[in-house]
């Protein structure tokens, strides 16, 4: 009896230390990946460079409607939902140093996210 208590005592320990690691990544955060340019189908000029995007979730809900809303639309329109969206808050312009056949180099400006937030979801935002 005591080895199962100990054994289920170590097993709810071990589920809030996954649960508490996995809190740390929940919500709308930057997330870096790799970012890959060619000047043209054949790669004449080409470059790798690391740039932040924003990933996640942000909360939701959804509830049945006042009833004015109801009357307002002719009783279609009986779900009211709020939501928002993982959103580049702040960007910044980062250099991309393309190398080319022959020696050469070039630089092009590219944009990255600096700072996430939720926000009301767009289609588009730049």
């Amino acid at each position: 009896m005591l080895m199962f208590f100990l054994v289920a005592v170590f097993s709810c320990l071990l589920a809030t230390e996954i649960g508490a690691h996995k809190a740390a990544r929940l919500g709308c955060h930057l997330h870096s990946f790799n970012v890959t340019l060619r000047s043209d189908r054949q790669g004449m000029c080409r470059g790798t460079r690391p740039i932040q995007a924003c990933v996640g979730y942000c909360e939701s809900s959804a509830f049945p409607s006042k009833y004015s809303v109801l009357l307002a639309s002719s009783f279609k329109h009986n779900i009211t939902s709020v939501s928002q969206c993982c959103t580049i808050s702040r960007m910044q312009m980062v250099k991309l140093r393309l190398r080319c056949h022959l020696g050469l180099q070039k630089t092009v400006d590219i944009f990255t996210a600096k700072t996430c937030q939720c926000d009301v979801c767009r289609l588009s935002r730049y």
